[in-house]
């Protein structure tokens, strides 16, 4: 597959949304920010892979986009002394923590 197909499955089925995030900048900043984006991208399915605690978490919110929503807000409010209790938290196998 090419780049611009990969770009094109990207922004059409995960919600990358790459040509209106990246398509009016210079040259060299937009490649730059792609590629952090693809990166993203491998990040985000190498832990639905091989992470069961990230593939719960993902499923009870029932899409990616939805699951990050979550974590952006849920983030905002409290604060988590590790990865593996803020995945915890999203996939609600345990209750939240609770502010200082």
């Amino acid at each position: 597959m090419s780049d611009v197909g990969h770009y094109e499955l990207l922004s059409k089925t995960k919600g990358y949304n790459l040509e209106h995030n990246f398509g009016h900048g210079k040259q060299h900043l937009s490649a730059v920010l792609a590629t952090l984006n693809l990166l993203a991208f491998t990040f985000h399915t190498v832990a639905e892979l091989t992470y069961d605690l990230w593939q719960q978490a993902v499923n009870k919110t029932g899409a990616r986009s939805r699951f990050f929503e979550r974590m952006r807000s849920i983030t905002v409010f409290l604060v988590f002394r590790s990865w593996t209790d803020l995945l915890t938290a999203l996939a609600f196998a345990s209750p939240l923590p609770q502010p200082p």
